[in-house]
């Protein structure tokens, strides 16, 4: 058995990224949330793109109101209003001054903003009040950002700030990566759909489900293979079969020690290479992991020519046959797959996962043998981590108290309780 940390190494050192100048695929920008940036940008634009004010009040030379104060106020001459969107057509002389208002282009001649609460305005003439500091509320051209220079690096996720930058830029489209595919699939002979009539011995299968929400939340499309008995000539068919059309393939079930897991043997008949059978965790001991090299993708000319992902899978393939209990299904992804997942989209940092120090209301028991992974609610607190576990049995078998819950406190390997109120560190899962 590989412990924890060994095994999301020796996985991140086994992803390959998808290509950047092949699995990409260019978007329209109001599409692009949760997408991978797969080509640097640069803005034709400064930022500001001109030098504007960043308060409602007075536009004015500082040489003109430099000293003033309400013993001993200056009075200037109005000679324009500028609104926002507007051009300013006069050049402030010295004695005068223009109306102006938040984010509104600075008139030449001005270098200086009055607010207005500083002021007194009596028809076409203005009283300053107090001496402002020089250049006061003027935001310059460029101060921001220079056109040219790099704006957003490839590699990253793209979420809302992101997305105003690349419009403030006037990039309606934008060049990201494709989504990478991941084909899932359960075995088991006991296995029916949760809209199948349910008999004696036989069990729903969530894992699909589960797992097919869990990559689409990571940004990645999920393949749905369905339910395949535990017999060797239809599982090899459907793995060979989702080898050749994903770029990850997710398997639930079959990889334990019993009479009818075939996985690991049908996995090397086709050609993978079988990195890891068991991890030291505890539920999701049994986690098979493999490679597969394909003949490299070549874009398709359809593809090409409108902008879309290619058809032909990434030349590099990872599969991950999880364990069939669901929770240890669900852990074993979070844990391993997600960090994974987030390497072949393309991203350059952020694979690993998310794991904070915190405190626990309740005590944690393992039996030491494993790194334990007790699930329940965290919340911040004044800046502290608490985690609350989840009331009833933590089976790997029971799904049922995972609702809701949204992060993993973990007992080491070697120690068996952590008392409440001491340090423990935290997975975060949503």
């Amino acid at each position: 058995m590989l412990p924890a940390h060994d095994a999301e190494r020796l996985i991140l050192e086994l992803v390959t990224p998808l290509n950047a100048q092949r699995d990409v695929e260019t978007i329209d920008l109001l599409s692009a949330s949760g997408r991978v940036l797969a080509a640097d940008v640069s803005g034709a634009l400064d930022f500001p793109h001109w030098d504007n004010s960043a308060m409602d009040g007075y536009a004015v030379r500082y040489d003109d109101v430099q000293g003033c104060s309400a013993d001993h106020p200056v009075t200037l001459e109005i000679v324009e209003e500028i609104p926002a969107g507007y051009q300013p057509q006069m050049t402030i002389q010295p004695g005068q001054a223009a109306r102006i208002l938040t984010g509104s282009m600075m008139p030449a001649g001005a270098d200086t903003i009055v607010m207005q609460e500083e002021t007194q305005r009596e028809g076409d003439r203005v009283t300053i009040l107090t001496t402002p500091k020089p250049k006061a509320f003027v935001r310059h051209r460029a101060a921001f950002y220079r056109a040219g220079e790099p704006l957003l690096p490839a590699g990253i996720s793209l979420a809302a700030p992101e997305i105003a930058v690349l419009a403030t830029a006037q990039c309606p489209s934008v060049t990201v990566y494709r989504r990478p595919r991941v084909a899932i699939l359960s075995t088991g002979n006991e296995l029916v759909s949760p809209d199948e009539p349910l008999a004696p011995g036989q069990i729903v299968d969530s894992n699909q489900y589960a797992l097919a929400s869990l990559v689409a939340a990571a940004g990645a499309e999920p393949v749905l293979m369905g339910i395949i008995p535990d017999q060797p000539e239809p599982l090899q068919q459907a793995i060979a079969n989702a080898v050749s059309l994903s770029d990850m393939v997710l398997s639930s079930g079959g990889v334990s020690v019993g009479d009818y897991d075939y996985v690991d043997r049908i996995l090397a008949d086709l050609g993978g290479t079988l990195h890891i059978r068991s991890v030291a965790v505890k539920p999701g001991k049994p986690l098979t992991v493999a490679t597969f090299n394909k003949p490299e993708a070549q874009p398709d000319a359809e593809a090409q020519s409108t902008h879309s992902s290619p058809l032909t899978p990434h030349s590099s393939l990872l599969y991950f046959g999880l364990p069939g209990n669901p929770v240890s299904a669900l852990v074993s992804f979070w844990r391993f797959v997600q960090p994974a997942l987030r390497k072949l989209s393309g991203l350059t940092a952020d694979w690993h996962p998310n794991f904070v120090q915190g405190r626990s209301h309740h005590e944690l028991r393992s039996d030491g043998k494993r790194e334990t992974y007790l699930w329940g609610r965290v919340n911040l607190v004044d800046g502290v981590y608490e985690f609350q576990l989840a009331g009833g049995s933590h089976s790997s078998g029971n799904l049922i108290n995972l609702a809701q819950t949204n992060a993993l406190a973990i007992v080491p390997v070697g120690q068996t309780a952590i008392a409440p109120g001491d340090a423990v560190q935290i997975l975060l899962i949503h």
